[in-house]
């Protein structure tokens, strides 16, 4: 006896439910267990993984190489801070100033204008892309990582599993391939450098920097400075 057109919806509402109900206790225990566990993958390196794939690039394997917070040159948290999210330390998650850009009104199309949370969130936890439904997706996500993990933690996770460059994630494979040298020995102009590709670091390149890139990173260094340095990363803990 076939199902009919109501068991059939009432049967993919049900697992449509479990489904969601699965994803997102994926996602709290991610944010347990990250709170202390090294990531050791993120979705954006899946993504990027499976594109590989799709391609036939079978020898191309995405991967962080993780280090703690405290073998990261004080210079680079303070350089993403300085280039994306100067009110890191005092906000929630969310930059109010800043989501007023995020829509533009001419065009009615989403913007930037994320916080260190929000991309950590996403670059974590969900995918590429701009759409209203993952900005909601994002915004959960970013509330449970301000509430459960520390501003320190956050920054520690962003730099371990940020995009540097095509198959380059985290500050420590950055340091590596562009300087040569831990990320534990960045330096001021290095880590400002790094930071200066993050807005799009497939178009963007530390190891052969255009004109405009060069220009962001002498203006990040100027921002470092503005901010107080390496100091300013003491004072808040960071």
């Amino acid at each position: 006896m076939g199902i009919g057109k109501g068991g059939l919806l009432r049967f993919c509402r049900r697992w449509l439910g479990r489904a969601i109900v699965a994803i997102v206790g994926v996602w709290l225990i991610g944010i347990a267990i990250f709170a202390f566990v090294p990531v050791p993958f993120s979705a954006v390196m899946a993504e990027r993984q499976i594109g590989a794939w799709l391609t036939g690039d079978f020898g191309w394997v995405a991967h962080a190489d993780w280090v703690a917070r405290e073998e990261i040159s004080p210079w680079m948290p303070l350089a993403v801070i300085a280039a994306e999210d100067q009110k890191f330390p005092q906000h929630w998650g969310f930059d109010v100033e800043a989501i007023e850009s995020v829509l533009d009104k001419q065009r009615g199309r989403l913007r930037g204008a994320s916080t260190l949370s929000q991309q950590t969130a996403k670059n974590l936890f969900l995918w590429d892309g701009r759409s209203w439904l993952r900005k909601g997706l994002e915004a959960g996500l970013t509330l449970g990582l301000e509430g459960v993990w520390s501003k320190r933690r956050i920054l520690t996770v962003y730099l371990n599993i940020a995009e540097f460059g095509d198959g380059t994630f985290g500050v420590e494979a950055a340091s590596q391939r562009y300087f040569h040298k831990p990320a534990s020995r960045l330096t001021m102009s290095e880590a400002a450098l790094l930071a200066a590709v993050l807005p799009n670091p497939l178009r963007f390149r530390a190891d052969a920097p255009s004109a405009y890139v060069r220009q962001r990173q002498a203006w990040i260094m100027r921002q470092m400075r503005q901010l107080g340095g390496t100091g300013y990363i003491q004072q808040h803990h960071l």
